[in-house]
């Protein structure tokens, strides 16, 4: 399917509201709970995405749009944002994210993309030749995937205590 840019960004702009509504309030045992030892928590999920909205899919935009595939953008951390989350409460990290998540819609949306500013080339550090496009694309979808991850970790908690029922809970298998 080609991008469309218009609902890329509406699915950008509502994923603070679908965290908000999972994870404020939810007691912090929940919070810090992980499919597998070596996964992110839901906090560390929030965590990440405050980080990438700082430091990856704007910055990234903006390389294309100045450098083209002339410059490789810069790596990304995926844990660089344990600093950020410490001590701060859910509360104040979805706040956070809100915040910096409509400052870069906005920003998104005055570089105007059309179908050639989607096509501009960029370069990944380790993948290679990408576009704005491939980058706008990657936006959304690590936001859905996170999305799952979230509610995959949150129904797993509930893996056993859910009986016989677990035979016909997909998420919980």
């Amino acid at each position: 399917m080609p991008l469309r840019i218009e609902e890329a960004i509406q699915t950008l702009q509502r994923t603070p509201g679908v965290l908000d509504a999972l994870l404020r309030g939810v007691p912090p045992e929940e919070l810090c709970c992980r499919e597998r030892p070596d996964a992110f928590s839901p906090v560390d999920v929030l965590g990440h995405l405050i980080f990438g909205e700082l430091t990856d899919w704007i910055p990234r935009a903006r390389i294309i749009l100045e450098h083209r595939d002339a410059r490789a953008f810069d790596p990304f951390d995926r844990r660089g944002f344990d600093d950020l989350i410490e001590g701060q409460s859910v509360e104040a990290l979805l706040d956070r994210f809100h915040e910096l998540r409509d400052g870069n819609v906005r920003e998104l949306r005055g570089f105007a993309l059309d179908e050639a500013a989607l096509a501009l080339p960029g370069r990944h550090p380790e993948l290679g030749p990408v576009t704005m496009g491939n980058l706008i694309a990657t936006w959304v979808v690590h936001d859905l995937g996170h999305i799952a991850q979230i509610v995959r970790t949150l129904a797993g908690q509930y893996r056993e205590t859910v009986g016989p029922w677990r035979e016909y809970l997909s998420i919980v298998k």
